[in-house]
């Protein structure tokens, strides 16, 4: 059921175990303890019948692997913790009390196995006078290395380091500062960083104008800077570093289905939940290595299983809001208030290579379009229908759906997150990323061993036509990639191709052909091959935005020392059996 490196992630990460950390859990016992506590929601709204059905349906599913919800579900279900959720967005004040009062909860809420997204544009600039006590303020970079500082300290639930995001608008006098800050080695090392940006500055920048810098204490102007100059710093720091990525404010409000409760000024730490202060995420995967059926001639998509499935991966997470165990009343007050899901996919590059189809071609682009618009459409009828079941969010008055009538369960329905651990635990592909590559390592371990990963897919195409022969295997092993392979034909090259093997342009079509149908965001990386140019990453950043992308974020390979994936095991290291764990997070880390 699981392959070797899925059982290292649940031993390691999952399996309850007694005080002595001896494990006393197996994977299926895992599942049962996960469906239970879930199935409670149902037992409060339909009695214990209810629960024992739905606890039975929501097993069946996780067993199967079919669908899994987020890490912190998986972890604390049916344990004394209780915490579910992902992530959230905690809201930094300009005041040494609110911005303390942020430091407290995102400690409550990383101990549990969160992660936290934090926009800091509130903060005055460095320099800027502090009326109480007549000094100067630090400005909200300092701040933030006091929140890098304290993750450093926190593992979360006890299982995983902690993971943030960092966001700064673009007008805030200090941004320049925070575009350089990971340039450094060492600064903000448990961050991602994202600026935030609007359509007028972007305008701007094509157009070489200058804008204006606001401090957000006064609301004033304080001078103004070339918005092609900024824009070109933005480019050389994500070419160094893979950071700052960018999120699209514009877009991200005209998607805000509770608009009268506030604009959404961040999102949790890899991006594919933009949220309102104070609200988290509750986020599942489905996967779709696993809707595919054997046809007349190949394969074809399952479309009647996926539709099965995502009804209950539905009610799984709309019943996680219902249980879960918050660390302050006013996260449980926002979480409650508007219930908003993040269901999303995995596997989708093992679909493809099922089907036949490569990831690079304009058929993956219409069959991803078509899966997402089939799994929106379902999503919502089942939100639809648990609505009639039980009730609205409590929001909903205040939402966009009351002026149309849709009387919605959830504010939100579909995320799509980076799975880097769960597509681990299905044995399938991360996300809707391409293959990394055909062999590979993984880094940012627990045990401080590399995790060796071989496609098995393609161990198995090479065992059906009879290529798996010593020197083809190593020269696989050993440079990861197929394409400077030789002896393998061009269809299999063409099948299994690669991250930094696909045209950028294919990475943002494939990244707006999802978010087409998605009304949280996508997580997705366009990943470049270490050679590329700094002007690569601004025609990536421009596409982005004229594609109404919600965020982007651009990784060279090679641009940090030390990195998630990296290309080729060779023949020793695919020898050897040690293995270990990326975190989920950590894509971008």
């Amino acid at each position: 059921m699981f392959s070797p490196n899925a059982v290292k992630v649940l031993e390691a990460r999952y399996l309850r175990r007694d005080s002595a950390g001896k494990i006393i859990e197996t994977p299926d016992e895992l599942f049962v303890r996960v469906s239970s506590a879930i199935a409670d929601a149902e037992r409060q709204w339909g009695g214990p019948a209810a629960g024992r059905q739905w606890a039975e349906r929501f097993h069946g599913v996780l067993r199967a692997l079919d669908f899994l919800p987020n890490s912190p579900t998986l972890m604390n279900a049916g344990t004394g913790l209780g915490q579910l959720s992902a992530c959230f967005v905690l809201p930094v004040g300009d005041s040494l009390e609110e911005i303390f009062d942020a430091l407290k909860l995102m400690a409550l809420v990383q101990r549990t196995g969160g992660g936290t997204g934090f926009s800091f544009s509130r903060l005055r600039p460095q320099g800027d006078i502090v009326a109480s006590t007549g000094g100067e303020s630090s400005g909200p970079v300092s701040f933030m290395q006091i929140f890098d500082s304290a993750t450093e300290h926190i593992r979360q639930g006890g299982k995983r380091r902690g993971a943030n995001m960092a966001v700064l608008r673009v007008d805030h006098p200090d941004i320049l500062e925070f575009i350089r800050a990971k340039r450094q080695p060492g600064v903000l090392e448990n961050f991602n960083i994202s600026v935030s940006v609007t359509g007028r500055f972007m305008e701007a920048a094509r157009r070489g104008e200058s804008f204006d810098l606001t401090n957000p204490r006064t609301g004033k102007s304080t001078g103004q800077r070339n918005a092609r100059n900024l824009f070109d710093e933005i480019v050389e720091s994500a070419w160094r570093t893979g950071d700052p990525g960018l999120i699209f404010l514009d877009a991200i409000n005209a998607a805000n289905p509770t608009p009268a409760l506030g604009a959404i000024e961040a999102t949790n730490p890899c991006g594919e939940v933009p949220l309102l202060p104070f609200e988290s995420c509750n986020l599942g995967s489905i996967n779709l290595s696993h809707m595919v059926k054997p046809a007349a001639k190949g394969n074809e998509i399952d479309w009647e299983k996926l539709r099965a499935v995502v009804p209950v991966a539905v009610r799984f997470l709309d019943d996680v809001i219902e249980v879960n165990r918050y660390p302050d009343s006013r996260l449980a007050a926002m979480a409650r208030g508007n219930r908003k899901i993040g269901l999303g996919v995995m596997g989708f590059a093992d679909l493809l290579i099922q089907l036949g189809v490569s990831y690079a071609s304009p058929e993956a682009l219409e069959i991803g379009s078509r899966l997402i618009q089939a799994i929106a459409g379902e999503a919502r009828a089942a939100s639809l229908a648990l609505a009639a079941e039980r009730r609205v969010f409590s929001n909903y008055e205040r939402s966009v759906y009351a002026s149309k009538g849709e009387r919605r369960r959830n504010a939100t329905l579909l995320s799509i997150a980076p799975t880097g651990t769960l597509s681990i635990l299905a044995g399938t592909s991360a996300s809707i990323e391409p293959l990394f590559a055909v062999a590979y390592h993984r880094a940012h371990v627990l045990s401080g061993e590399p995790l060796t990963e071989i496609h098995p897919q393609f161990l198995s195409y090479l065992e059906r036509q009879g290529l798996g022969s010593g020197s083809l295997l190593n020269e696989v092993f050993a440079k990861g990639r197929l394409a400077e392979v030789k002896g393998l034909p061009e269809e299999v090259k063409r099948l299994f191709v690669t991250a930094l093997e696909i045209a950028p342009e294919q990475h943002v079509a494939m990244q707006a052909a999802f978010q087409a149908h998605v009304d949280n965001a996508v997580s997705k990386t366009v990943n470049l091959p270490e050679e590329a140019p700094r002007k690569s990453v601004a025609s990536i950043y421009q596409l982005a935005w004229e594609r109404g992308l919600k965020g982007v974020t651009v990784f060279r390979y090679g641009s940090k020392g030390e990195q998630v994936l990296e290309l080729g095991v060779g023949e020793e290291a695919y020898e050897r059996e040690h293995f270990a764990v990326c975190d989920p997070h950590e894509c971008r880390l």
